[in-house]
């Protein structure tokens, strides 16, 4: 079953105009009586979509999956045991290592330990809210240049979630190496789709089999690293090549990480430790936030009356620095609750390196601890209406409990470039919504669905008109 298949009824979805706050659509919960195989099949179409009704309201979820005890965390104090207190005994699943280090190596997503340590002393300068803002310009260009394109082409319907992909491509490209993706996009593009809708599902084998055993996907992965790390290598081949002069600042991302040395023992990366955090940091600030903007602007065709409210907000404002970006309290409460609906990371798994208690919960050497954030932001002990699209719940002055929302993370290992994707995601929505008004075309419900990201199910078509 592919993921379009699990789509509600278009009346049961959009019964809107008798419905305030706006609920999207979203999977069918799973049936309490699932077996093993059905869990697993239900995984491979759609991850989000195998939980059922409890793990909606319970504060912890015991079960038990292919031999091992797991245990879906969602009482704030237990994830901060674990993503804080405790995190050390806590790593990635053998699942999660097969899944990713094709794609980044050994880079920040997945190192472990001192080697971990070692990567976020180095990066964290290249990520502080004062080397973002030296990016702005960047993501300004490439924000308007989209813009510019979008008034340029006829009043077709047009494919939004595509734009984003090829906008968010291009602030990448332009902010980690000051070039544009005019010429390297399209293959780009090509290796991030043929990784997620193949050799980024879950299989079997896969899950059942140790990391030392290589699965016949793992076989296709290594070929498919092998020939990503040789594209990205040409870029950073082809950035270097334009050097920078002597005592110049920094022009972008590439010259902070290849300038970066660890503040306790002044070593830098080598070459092949530049190919996997650059990897990293292009997929990561790519994709994600091109889903978030995408789920955004399909929450406010939904919903014109918070879209109005987006637009009155950005109107005579210039938006070309970093204060500009911090006045836009709505935008950023709208960015903030389409994270909390549909978040970039559906899933933070780990493995127990060796027995804890977790909330009264023993925990053994090797059980699985999944931390959910779509289960936690839905969860009805946490939230109001948990499953509508209310953006002014962030801008409440009660915030919600830091470990009830986690759309980057928390503790040592949050993510490293949240005040980047947070600067990006509320220019390109304030200034989309600034010049166009946003409507959808395609009557048919998206529905989300769990891969790496939480992904649609398609791609509807919009229509927009200038303001």
């Amino acid at each position: 079953m592919g993921p379009s298949e699990e789509r509600m009824s278009i009346a049961e979805a959009y019964d809107i105009p008798v419905t305030r706050p706006l609920v999207p659509p979203h999977p069918p919960r799973a049936s309490e009586n699932m077996t093993v195989l059905g869990r697993i099949m239900a995984i491979r179409a759609n991850a989000i979509g195998s939980w059922g009704q409890p793990a909606y309201e319970e504060d912890i979820v015991r079960g038990r999956f292919l031999g091992r005890n797991s245990f879906v965390l969602n009482e704030p104090d237990a994830i901060r045991h674990v993503l804080v207190d405790n995190y050390e005994n806590y790593t990635r699943t053998p699942f999660a290592f097969r899944v990713l280090r094709p794609l980044v190596g050994e880079g920040l997503l997945t190192a472990e330990g001192r080697a971990w340590k070692y990567q976020r002393r180095t990066l964290a300068p290249a990520f502080t809210p004062r080397a973002v803002s030296t990016l702005i310009p960047h993501m300004l260009a490439a924000t308007d240049e989209t813009i510019a394109k979008l008034k340029a082409a006829s009043n077709a319907p047009v494919d939004l979630r595509g734009t984003m992909q090829r906008m968010t491509l291009e602030i990448a490209g332009r902010t980690m190496f000051s070039f544009g993706m005019d010429r390297h996009g399209a293959a780009l593009r090509n290796f991030v789709m043929e990784y997620g809708e193949r050799l980024g599902r879950a299989y079997l084998l896969d899950m059942v089999l140790p990391v030392s055993w290589l699965t016949p996907m793992d076989l296709a992965r290594a070929r498919f690293r092998k020939r990503w790390t040789a594209f990205v290598a040409m870029l950073i081949a082809e950035r270097s090549s334009a050097g920078k002069k002597d005592g110049a600042p920094p022009r972008d991302l590439f010259d902070l990480m290849d300038e970066a040395r660890d503040p306790e023992t002044g070593k830098g990366f080598s070459d092949e430790q530049l190919v996997d955090e650059v990897a990293t940091m292009i997929l990561a600030g790519h994709e994600t936030t091109a889903t978030a903007l995408f789920w955004a602007l399909y929450l406010l065709a939904l919903d014109p009356d918070t879209q109005e409210e987006v637009a009155s907000e950005t109107r005579g404002e210039h938006l070309d620095a970093i204060a500009d970006i911090d006045r836009q309290r709505f935008t950023r409460a709208v960015i903030d609750e389409t994270m909390r609906l549909y978040p970039p990371a559906f899933l933070i798994a780990r493995a127990a390196r060796d027995k804890d208690n977790v909330a009264g919960a023993a925990i053994s050497k090797g059980d699985v601890i999944m931390i959910a954030p779509w289960l936690l932001h839905r969860h009805e002990k946490l939230w109001d209406q948990p499953n509508a699209f209310i953006p002014k719940r962030f801008m409440s002055t009660e915030a919600p409990d830091r470990f009830a929302y986690l759309p980057f993370g928390a503790g040592p290992r949050v993510c490293i470039g949240a005040p980047f994707a947070q600067a990006e995601s509320v220019l390109a929505l304030a200034r989309l919504i600034g010049a166009f008004r946003v409507e959808l075309a395609d009557t048919t419900p998206v529905i989300p669905y769990g891969v790496v990201t939480t992904q649609p199910d398609h791609s509807p078509m919009f229509r927009i008109t200038r303001r």
